[in-house]
């Protein structure tokens, strides 16, 4: 069952807070060898495929973007969702428009075909091998 637009807009925008808290709170985080806030890489011992984002996120920020791709290539796709869903957002919002809402229920209905679900399953799951190669 798909979220309902009355759902979708609060969590987007606190999800999007918290993304920015998470970000400001690393950008000014002195370096800590050997801390890891993952608890699927504290458990196992193995980075999960989200690992490196923050810092992908960070490198990016500072205009390494080649080291930003290294870390993780999914933090330059959070950085686009921080960027403009909250633009996303606030259009719909002034505007009383739907239309964030209606893009969400296109992509989730893509998503839910096998080939696409199967090529995106299999762009994490290379990710995955990726950041276990590099011993994130």
């Amino acid at each position: 069952m798909a979220i309902s637009r009355r759902n979708l807009y609060p969590f987007l925008l606190v999800s999007i807070l918290v993304g920015y808290l998470w970000i400001g709170i690393n950008l000014f985080r002195t370096s800590q060898k050997g801390f890891s806030t993952c608890i699927f890489k504290n458990i196992t011992n193995l980075p999960c495929p989200s690992c490196g984002s923050t810092r992908s996120i960070i490198a990016f920020l500072n205009g390494e973007f080649a080291e930003s791709l290294y870390w993780n290539p999914i933090g330059i796709l959070l950085i686009l969702l921080l960027i403009i869903v909250p633009l996303w957002l606030c259009v719909d919002i002034l505007y009383k428009k739907d239309s964030l809402f209606r893009f969400y229920l296109n992509v989730e209905l893509v998503l839910e075909k096998p080939k696409y679900a199967a090529v995106g399953i299999t762009l994490i799951i290379v990710n995955w091998i990726w950041n276990i190669y590099k011993g994130l």
